[in-house]
């Protein structure tokens, strides 16, 4: 028993590091970014898109590296369940009601959709390949590119307006940026080992399958920024950062999360995960795209949305 208490002490402290260093590497990075004359707009939608989803991806690739690659289909599927059903329902709720302005309904709903259905075929079989994994990767590129060309910065891309005032008049870059961006670099590395082991450990001790752990801890863990942000936004009444959050991190996560481990050896999909998860998240995704196309998520919605993530835990655990 207390072998298992120290193990959950160190994935709760490990995975506190990881999202931590995150958060400064990704600030650092932005600042490097700017200095060496990258456009904010695309420091926004490649390294803030990335920095957000930097605790999923580390973790998922030490996963593979270390033999426990079923960690990383479920660290994906629960985040992005995690991120419709959880994150964008209190969202909705705190919020009460959130009206978007912004036109999503054209290009990125249905990338969405179509990332959730993409890689629920990739993975049908019980594996994901490199070739799968390539195609995922093609999938994110695609997806930039429309960014970038449409020429609309998202809503939930935010880059300080003093960090960049502050570059301009200095034309320097501060030696303290680089130790943060090397240090945090570190310990997104030692956060994200830790988070696997421990993972790997409490899953031995409790015999439960370590992509149930993925599925809801690690996914809820690693989401917690993301929750952090959504309720700020909503609460301010900046409904498109919390539902701009949700979309662009469940993209991400598809394509990348999912996609670049994949590089590092095959991807083992457990049965449960295809049988129950997958069609799960593709229900949220379904469900997120039809209430996005009102343009406006209401508080009722948000409460029927966490019965749906209650829904999920209950019966990943099962307690229904």
């Amino acid at each position: 028993m207390l072998d298992l208490l120290i193990w959950v002490v160190i994935f709760i402290v490990s995975l506190f590091v990881l999202i931590k260093a995150a958060s400064y590497f990704t600030n650092s990075a932005e600042k490097i970014g700017l200095y060496f004359g990258i456009s904010a707009f695309i420091v926004g939608v490649t390294i803030v898109s990335v920095g957000t989803s930097l605790p999923e991806l580390v973790s998922s690739i030490i996963a593979v590296l270390k033999g426990s690659s079923e960690i990383v289909v479920g660290n994906v599927i629960g985040s992005n369940i995690t991120n419709i059903f959880l994150i964008l329902g209190i969202a909705a709720i705190v919020g009460k009601n959130l009206k978007i302005t912004y036109e999503i309904i054209h290009v990125d709903l249905p990338i969405l959709v179509g990332s959730a259905f993409l890689f629920g075929l990739t993975i049908w079989d019980g594996v994901l390949s490199l070739p799968e994994a390539l195609l995922l990767i093609a999938g994110i590129i695609v997806y930039f590119l429309y960014i970038v060309n449409s020429q609309k910065e998202h809503k939930d891309i935010k880059i300080k307006e003093e960090m960049k005032g502050e570059l301009r008049k200095s034309k320097k870059l501060d030696a303290k940026t680089i130790v943060i961006f090397i240090i945090s670099a570190f310990f997104i590395y030692l956060g994200a080992k830790y988070t696997i082991e421990s993972v790997i450990k409490i899953s031995e001790m409790l015999s439960i399958g370590k992509e149930i752990i993925a599925a809801s801890a690690v996914a809820l863990g690693t989401s917690l920024p993301e929750l952090t942000v959504s309720i700020i936004a909503a609460k301010k009444g900046k409904p498109e950062i919390a539902v701009g959050n949700v979309l662009g991190s469940n993209i991400f996560n598809t394509f990348v999360v999912m996609g670049v481990p994949a590089l590092f050896g095959a991807l083992i999909i457990p049965q449960n995960m295809i049988v129950f998860a997958l069609p799960i998240m593709i229900i949220a995704t379904l469900l997120f795209f039809f209430i996005a196309q009102e343009k406006e998520v209401t508080r009722w919605e948000g409460w029927m949305l966490l019965l749906f993530y209650v829904f999920f835990i209950g019966k990943l655990f099962n307690l229904f």
